[in-house]
């Protein structure tokens, strides 16, 4: 897998942009979007409308999937 960021078209708002991911992180987003049965493009928008202007898309992409793993985890006291 390549370890760089890599640019993947998505469309928001009906406008072509792209996302700079690393391919970790692309693939994860993208098991998610199919676990939920959403098209990526709904996700993203999902995401873009709650990440507020001072966060980068790639990154709130990037916590997202974070967050989303470590809701998975088994839960410690």
């Amino acid at each position: 897998m390549n370890a760089r960021p890599v640019k993947h078209s998505v469309t928001l708002k009906g406008h072509r942009t792209s996302v700079s991911l690393e391919d970790e992180f692309w693939a994860e987003f993208r098991a998610i979007a199919a676990a939920k049965d959403m098209p990526i493009n709904a996700l993203v928008a999902e995401i873009d409308a709650e990440r507020g202007m001072e966060m980068g898309l790639a990154s709130a992409i990037r916590l997202f999937v974070l967050r989303t793993l470590k809701d998975r985890l088994p839960k410690t006291e």
